[in-house]
């Protein structure tokens, strides 16, 4: 009898290396995760037309409910996992169609942060988990001499706001701060800003897009991350900070209080840049608060180490398996 063959698994990801979103650093994370447990390939999307994989994990629900609904029609004997993105948990499934389906087409939900389970249907929080992303961690490097970046990564589009972080450069008061934004411009009027914020407040500056270990580094020089999305399923960004020991400044919005946790000290109101500039000032000019957020994200830095997410995802997994223990059983 010949040796089982390894059961394998399709991450339908509608980012893609070419986009360098959240969604593809998730599905390549995890398809590093699975590889030597299982055949893993990651697709944009998946159709009936090609051979069922023993497992599906879509992520996004509105964007991949096609992938999911096929793969529901045609295989329902076979599990799917649903991975949900901010947009779906706080936007999405609330008012597109396709979304709503999706949710409950899944056998598994995965929820980046606890504060998501509180949006979902109460029909599928059962069958919903928490997993956190993770990065490895790596020690802060040092900055320019006598400069405190403050440094905000992500492309310039609605959801993310940087125009709070633009508006808040030119309120800062305290001496040696710069701001810094790294991210492609999606949006034209948040680009023409950009440029105009760069040009006008000497210490701002827009960097554009970047590849992921230049960002993540910048990140690793600075004295803070701002984090200032109006919508968030559970930043990756937050967690390349806390990982390198650098504090976080963030909109006070569920995801980020999920990330961060409730009573975490450095959170300012949604679009208020007077705030953020506060904060940012009494981050560099008070020594007992900037010790705070160090040690606040210090002790949530284990929920985002790699082993940590490796370990919950290959759980889930290996249920879900063994729920079916015929899937993906050759011999």
């Amino acid at each position: 009898m010949a040796a089982s063959s390894k059961r394998t698994i399709c991450i339908v990801s509608p980012g893609t290396a070419r986009d360098n979103n959240g969604n593809w650093h998730t599905a390549d994370r995890w398809a590093r995760f699975l590889r030597d447990d299982y055949d893993v390939v990651v697709q944009e999307r998946w159709s009936a037309r090609w051979p069922a994989p023993d497992l599906l994990v879509a992520l996004h629900a509105r964007r991949s409910a096609r992938s999911l609904g096929e793969f529901r029609e045609y295989h329902d004997d076979r599990p799917a996992i649903l991975v949900l993105t901010g947009t779906d948990v706080y936007h999405d499934i609330h008012r597109d169609s396709d979304a709503e389906c999706a949710v409950l087409l899944a056998d598994a939900l995965v929820v980046l942060q606890p504060a998501a389970i509180g949006e979902l249907p109460d029909i599928v929080r059962p069958n919903t988990h928490v997993i956190y992303q993770s990065a490895d961690a790596l020690p802060t490097l040092p900055g320019v001499p006598g400069r405190k970046d403050v440094t905000m990564v992500g492309h310039l589009r609605e959801v993310k706001d940087p125009a709070t972080f633009m508006r808040a450069a030119a309120l800062v008061t305290a001496p040696g701060v710069f701001l810094q934004q790294i991210g492609a411009a999606l949006d034209a009027d948040l680009e023409r800003l950009a440029e105009r914020t760069n040009d006008t407040v000497e210490h701002y500056a827009w960097q554009g897009g970047a590849p992921r270990e230049y960002a993540r580094d910048a990140i690793r020089r600075s004295h803070a991350l701002a984090v200032c999305s109006t919508m968030e399923g559970g930043a990756n960004v937050i967690v390349e900070a806390i990982t390198s020991g650098v504090p976080v400044l963030a909109s006070d919005i569920s995801g980020n209080r999920g990330m961060l946790g409730d009573d975490y000290a450095g959170f300012f109101p949604v679009g208020d840049a007077a705030a953020l500039a506060r904060l940012i000032d009494r981050s560099v000019q008070d020594d007992a608060f900037i010790a705070t957020l160090r040690a606040q994200c210090a002790a949530r830095a284990p929920l985002f180490a790699p082993e940590a997410e490796r370990a919950a995802l290959l759980r889930l997994v290996d249920n879900l398996f063994h729920s079916i223990p015929s899937i993906g059983k050759r011999t």
